[in-house]
């Protein structure tokens, strides 16, 4: 038998080669953390030296100078990134506690520039470290989060969780909800149907799941429910890995009404009764509205039985009221390309 036949051998150099594979991803991070503590420690020499009344501000050019002759393939010594260094250290270094110190070395330099350059805080840029090394985010999806405000909204929206959920699962279930939620990556109208809504938000499957967050799990939509031998839908269906349990979402496209809390608390009831099992936690329902008024909001929630957020949902780049009739039509455009292609233009 040849040896790449043999079960035995498959086995193993599977085994292998997952082993050697979490061995480079360990030295990356090991190399990146040595890399970022000699970062740290050369950004308070600079700031040091630099106090000093002997050396101007001809020094970063001179180091670099040295530097790069020394180690002409690093480029971490070009003097941009030597001023990048200097400013990481100035941002971090007034307050910084020493175990924080380590964890800034666990995730990326890019990473490190991204948070130092697009927070307004410590305090910002601290939970975007901690959320980078919990959830192991690329460079894309941080900035992505950075970009979309993720430190201000999340944990914004009303719910009932202190009071219809048990302690620490109440502040888990109320950080994990935010408000708004930003959906930029629909291209629907200003005036658009619940189902239009959650149509575009499945056919967007992926950038959805990133906008809910860490730990959802898509279920279906129009999930089916039959009590009292009738028929009933729910839009969409989650389950969340990390509090256990399964999560309602209702779609309502236009402003929150206190019925809605009603539907969505019948659903909960549904759901607990019929899908929910003894592993799992109570069922935890989301509303998300086109807008909604805080007030209402908490008195629609504060004698439900179901725990239950309100949040808004934003279609941040949907065209301005004022434009769109101003803007060309999509049959318009469809003609005047048919007349360019019937005049034989290329496009």
């Amino acid at each position: 038998m040849e040896l790449k036949q043999s079960s035995d051998y498959q086995l193993w150099i599977s085994a292998l080669k997952a082993q050697f594979r979490q061995t480079q991803l360990k030295a990356a991070v090991q190399v990146n953390s040595h890399l970022l503590e000699f970062y740290w420690h050369l950004g308070g020499d600079i700031i040091a030296k630099q106090s000093g009344s002997q050396w101007g501000d001809g020094f970063l050019m001179q180091l670099t100078k040295d530097l790069m002759e020394e180690f002409p393939d690093v480029k971490g010594f070009s003097r941009r990134n030597l001023e990048l260094i200097r400013q990481w250290y100035r941002f971090w270094s007034p307050v910084i506690a020493k175990q924080l110190v380590s964890q800034l070395w666990q995730i990326p330099w890019g990473h490190n520039i991204a948070i130092m350059t697009k927070s307004q805080s410590q305090q910002e840029a601290l939970y975007y470290v901690q959320q980078t090394q919990e959830y192991g985010w690329s460079r894309a999806v941080l900035i992505h989060h950075m970009e979309s405000q993720l430190w201000q909204r999340e944990g914004k929206a009303v719910s009932n969780f202190a009071v219809t959920l048990p302690s620490p699962q109440s502040d888990l279930a109320q950080q994990t909800l935010k408000d708004p939620y930003i959906f930029d990556f629909l291209s629907l109208g200003k005036k658009h149907s619940e189902r239009e809504l959650e149509a575009a938000l499945t056919d967007h499957i992926t950038q959805f799941l990133l906008e809910l967050g860490a730990g959802f799990a898509y279920m279906g939509k129009q999930v089916h429910i039959e009590v009292g031998d009738q028929d009933f839908y729910m839009d969409l269906l989650f389950y969340h890995v990390k509090l256990r349990c399964y999560v309602v979402i209702e779609l309502k496209s236009v402003e929150l009404k206190p019925e809605h809390v009603g539907k969505l608390n019948f659903y909960l009831s549904a759901v607990d009764s019929q899908i929910k099992t003894e592993a799992d936690a109570p069922t935890i329902g989301l509303l998300l509205c086109k807008t909604r008024n805080k007030i209402i909001a908490e008195y629609s929630l504060r004698d439900t039985s179901k725990p239950i957020g309100i949040a808004e949902y934003q279609l941040a780049h949907a065209i301005p009221a004022h434009m769109e009739d101003k803007l060309p039509s999509i049959e318009s455009i469809e003609r005047e390309l048919a007349s360019e292609l019937g005049n034989g233009v290329k496009v």
